[in-house]
């Protein structure tokens, strides 16, 4: 019986639909939740960095608590990589975005608002702090300003990440991070909230802090 209802499941179309939902990698990573909430977060509500499946795999297990990370764009990305590393750093230019994520962010965690403007102050938020970062994620706006400058604010291994690299816009950001010698993988897949693929990638040298 239980074959039959699947066949006719499958004839009229629905049959694949119904089972993401029962049991499947999107259940179990949450990718429903997030799509129903329209937030960023896991299979028990805790917050995700907008990021593919495959990628935010891949990174959770090389984040080390001695890192300090500096984003270009904050969002649940901020409380996901204050979990696990040394201090995060976002600069975001929607202050009433700010207001609504500043309760949920822990002690190791800063977001400061900067302007979009021709002095160039949310480029140069990088510049703020006097140090130099594991990992700058460029998520925000004007990212391929926004990469050409995070290679001067990188640790000797220091990493790059440019989310949503898929897109043309960006083309020169790889093209300077190539001239620079630094070597780039893309990660592909399905993220939270939407149902298409995205690319994100990594920059990185020889020697690097996510042991690429």
């Amino acid at each position: 019986m239980k074959k039959l209802v699947w066949k006719f499941l499958n004839y009229i179309g629905i049959g694949g639909m119904i089972q993401l939902q029962l049991k499947s990698g999107l259940k179990e990573d949450g990718w429903f939740k997030s799509f129903q909430t329209k937030t960023s977060i896991d299979v028990n509500g805790n917050a995700l960095a907008w990021y593919n499946y495959g990628f935010l795999r891949f990174l959770s297990t090389r984040l080390k608590n001695d890192f300090e990370v500096f984003e270009y764009g904050a969002g649940n990305s901020t409380i996901w990589y204050a979990k696990s590393v040394k201090s995060v750093i976002a600069v975001e230019n929607d202050k009433q975005w700010i207001e609504m994520l500043t309760p949920k962010i822990p002690e190791n965690a800063k977001v400061i608002y900067k302007e979009i403007n021709e002095k160039n102050e949310y480029l140069y938020a990088i510049a703020s702090f006097q140090k130099k970062y594991d990992i700058v994620v460029v998520d925000g706006r004007r990212r391929n300003d926004c990469v050409m400058l995070a290679v001067d604010y990188l640790t000797t291994r220091g990493v790059v990440i440019l989310d949503n690299a898929d897109r043309e816009d960006y083309q020169p950001a790889k093209d300077f991070m190539e001239k620079k010698g630094f070597k780039r993988i893309d990660f592909w897949g399905i993220s939270p909230i939407v149902a298409i693929n995205t690319c994100t990638c990594v920059f990185y040298q020889p020697e690097n802090c996510l042991n690429i």
